[in-house]
C-alpha cells in the first residue's frame, strides 16, 4: 500500500514538472516613445512586476516557468535596457531582471494565444520625457493642413502575408513613407507619420495620435487579404454608422479590428472620451466628420482609380476601429490584396508604391485646394494656388468640376475647351471655386 502512494505522488510530481509553462521566445522592439519586450509562453502564466532604484532595475517574476530561449541575442543598441539576468525565485518561478540605463515608467499585459500566435507576455518600458520637453506649439494664423499619415500594423502584427513572405506592415510602411514624402514637398501642407518604423500602436492609440496631432485628414493604409484569392483592386473606406456597406468590407473590418489581439494592446484604458466610443459606431456628432470622409475618400479614389484597378468604384463603409474619431476626417486605404499573386508582385515594387502614394496625394491635395480649411495658408491664399488635374480613365468634365467644387463652365472657360470631349492625360487648369 505505501509503495502504492509513493508511485502515486512520484507520478503527480512528474506531471506537475512537465506543466510547468516554457518561454519559447524572446523579442524586442524599439518604438519612439517605449521599448517592447516579448516573451512567447507555451501556454497561459500569471506574472508580477515591479521595479527597484540605485541602480534602477525592472523585475519580472513569472509563476511556475522556465526559460527555453536565450536572452543575450537580443539587441540592446537604442533601448533603455543595459543588460538582462534570469534565475530561480521560489524554487519554480522564473524571475527576470531588466538593469537599466535610465529610469522608465513599465507596463505589462498578458495576451492569450490567438491564431497561430502563442501565448504572450508583454512588457512596455515607456520613455520619461521632461516636462519642460512638452511644450505647446503655438498654432498661427494662416497655418498647414495637417495629415497624420498611419501605416497599419508593424511590430508583432505583420498584417495580412502574401507570396514569398511579402508582409503587409512593410509594405504599408514603405507607401506611407512616400506618401509623406509627396504630401511634404506640397505648399501649405504638413504630413506626420503616425508609426515611423517596425513596432506595433494600439488602434485607439493611433486614433489619439491623430486628435493629438489636430489633424485635417487621418488616412490609415493597408494591403489586406481575402479568402478568395482572386479579389483584387484597391479601395477606399469611411466608418459607417449603419454597418459595412459589402461582405468584403464586413470582412477586412474584422481583420483589421483584430490586430490588437495580434499586437497587443492590453487592457489599458486611455483616459480619452473615444472610449465611449467602444460599443456605439457613430454619434449625431460624428456626422459632420463622416460626410467629409466620404467627400475626401471620393477624391481620392478618383485619383488613384486612373493608375490601378478598383476593387470597388465608390467609397465604402466599414466599422473599422482605427477610423472611429469623432473630430478628425478619417479614411482607409486598401492599397490592394496581398493575397492576389499579380497584385502582390506590384505592392513589392519600389516603383510602384511611390506612384501609387503620389497619386493618394493627388487625391487629398485636390480635396483640401477646393475646400480649405477656415485659417489655413491655403484658404489664405487660394488666387496664389495653381491647381492642375491631369485626366484619368473614366472622368468627365462634370465629375472633375464636382471635384474642385467649381462649374462645368468655368472649366471649359480656363481651358478654351469648346466641348465636352477631353482625353486621358490631358492636364487641366483649374480655376478658383
Amino acid at each position: 500500500m505505501i509503495r502504492a502512494l509513493t508511485f502515486g505522488l512520484f507520478c503527480f510530481v512528474s506531471v506537475a514538472a512537465q506543466a510547468a509553462t516554457e518561454v519559447d521566445g524572446v523579442r524586442l522592439w524599439r518604438a519612439p516613445d517605449h521599448t517592447r519586450l516579448v516573451f512567447d509562453l507555451s501556454g497561459p502564466a500569471e506574472h508580477k512586476l515591479f521595479t527597484l532604484s540605485g541602480p534602477h532595475r525592472v523585475v519580472i517574476d513569472v509563476e511556475d516557468t522556465n526559460l527555453g530561449a536565450q536572452l543575450d541575442e537580443l539587441q540592446l543598441e537604442d533601448t533603455p535596457i543595459e543588460r538582462l539576468r534570469h534565475g530561480r525565485h521560489n524554487k519554480k518561478d522564473l524571475r527576470v531582471v531588466l538593469d537599466l540605463k535610465q529610469q522608465v515608467k513599465p507596463r505589462s499585459f498578458a495576451l492569450r494565444r490567438h491564431e497561430q500566435l502563442p501565448d504572450r507576455l508583454v512588457i512596455d518600458l515607456y520613455d520619461q520625457v521632461r516636462s519642460e520637453e512638452k511644450t505647446l506649439q503655438q498654432v498661427s494664423r494662416e497655418r498647414d493642413i495637417v495629415i497624420a499619415i498611419d501605416a497599419g500594423h508593424g511590430g508583432e502584427d505583420p498584417g495580412a502575408l502574401g507570396p514569398g513572405g511579402l508582409r503587409e506592415k512593410d509594405v504599408v510602411l514603405a507607401i506611407s513613407k512616400a506618401l509623406h514624402k509627396s504630401i511634404g514637398q506640397k505648399r501649405g501642407f504638413s504630413a506626420k507619420l503616425v508609426r515611423t518604423g517596425d513596432y506595433y500602436i494600439p488602434l485607439r492609440e493611433r486614433v489619439k495620435k491623430g486628435r493629438q496631432l489636430r489633424a485635417d485628414l487621418f488616412v490609415s493604409i493597408h494591403a489586406d487579404a481575402f479568402h478568395n484569392k482572386n479579389a483584387r483592386g484597391a479601395g477606399v473606406y469611411a466608418v459607417s454608422s449603419r454597418g459595412a456597406t459589402s461582405e468584403t468590407a464586413r470582412f477586412l473590418a474584422q481583420r483589421e479590428n483584430e490586430s490588437d489581439l495580434i499586437g497587443g494592446a492590453g487592457s489599458l484604458s486611455l483616459g480619452d472620451k473615444d472610449d465611449t466610443l467602444a460599443g456605439v459606431l457613430l454619434d449625431l456628432s460624428m456626422t459632420a466628420t463622416m460626410n467629409a470622409s466620404l467627400d475626401i475618400g471620393a477624391s481620392v479614389l478618383g485619383a488613384i482609380g486612373g493608375f490601378t484597378h478598383l476593387h470597388k468604384k465608390r467609397v465604402e463603409q466599414a466599422n473599422f476601429s482605427v477610423l472611429r474619431s469623432p473630430d478628425v476626417p478619417s479614411i482607409l486605404v486598401e492599397t490592394g490584396f496581398i493575397t492576389n499573386p499579380q497584385e502582390a508582385r506590384r505592392l513589392r515594387d519600389p516603383n510602384f508604391q511611390r506612384r501609387l502614394a503620389e497619386k493618394l496625394s493627388e487625391g487629398i491635395v485636390a480635396h483640401f485646394t477646393a475646400r480649405p480649411p477656415a485659417g489655413s495658408w491655403l484658404s489664405a491664399n487660394r488666387d496664389k494656388v495653381d491647381r492642375r488635374h491631369t485626366i484619368a480613365r473614366g472622368e468627365t468634365l462634370s465629375s472633375i468640376a464636382a471635384r474642385y467644387n467649381v462649374s462645368v463652365g468655368s472649366l471649359k472657360e480656363a481651358n478654351g475647351i469648346d466641348s465636352t470631349v477631353i482625353r486621358v492625360g490631358q492636364t487641366l487648369a483649374i480655376p478658383s471655386g
